[in-house]
């Protein structure tokens, strides 16, 4: 069943890379619902260019995705990582500047992410995981904080840093790139990126 889900997953990959490579760079939304407070979200995205990216949460305070879907307010207190193709961090967010986001109507707090950097061409992973579960070292291979089932509960539910119950829903926005995909389990990854980097490979061959 694991096996399968990976095919899955890399078969959405290629097709999100496939049809994106007549197309000019694009937006893509997701969105999902935690079962644990210290779980992550992958999210695996190419770049044929040099572009700027912007990574873009929208479930802790709400408002209208790149989707034109009403994203509702409530959401946990959202941490973000990003990683080259070969696991290594190039840089995290824990709040973004309330000039870029909203503030949540409960707390009053600026705690969704928007994450705004320059990328060569390549394949990138995002995480998303809630607030205080941050990424251990400079390799996505490190693992996160929480990580393991003795953590689970680690903040006795979906808590955000000032204190305020929230719930396990979330929304993320990848904007101006060629494909982007939401990653099942970390171990799919690394098929995914060796899926993706095939393509490119074939591709490449074909145009010489």
């Amino acid at each position: 069943m694991f096996f399968t889900q990976q095919l899955k997953t890399i078969a959405a990959a290629l097709t999100l890379g496939l049809a994106a490579t007549a197309a000019s760079a694009a937006n893509f939304s997701f969105s999902g619902n935690f079962e644990h407070d210290n779980d992550v979200q992958l999210f695996s995205f190419t770049v044929s260019a040099l572009t700027s990216v912007s990574l873009r949460s929208w479930s802790y305070a709400g408002g209208t995705n790149a989707a034109g879907t009403e994203i509702a307010s409530g959401g946990f207190d959202p941490v973000l990582n990003l990683f080259d193709a070969t696991g290594q961090q190039l840089g995290k967010q824990d709040d973004a500047e309330c000039s870029l986001v909203a503030a949540d109507p409960t707390s009053e707090q600026c705690w969704d992410t928007f994450y705004i950097t320059e990328l060569a061409a390549g394949t990138y992973t995002a995480s998303l995981q809630q607030y205080k579960n941050f990424a251990i070292g400079s390799n996505l291979a490190d693992g996160f904080a929480m990580d393991g089932v003795a953590h689970q509960n680690f903040r006795n539910g979906f808590v955000d840093y000032a204190g305020y119950k929230r719930d396990a829903h979330w929304a993320f926005d990848i904007l101006n790139v060629d494909s982007a995909v939401q990653v099942a389990e970390p171990e799919s990854l690394a098929l995914v990126g060796l899926g993706l980097f095939a393509m490119v490979a074939l591709r490449r061959r074909r145009q010489t």
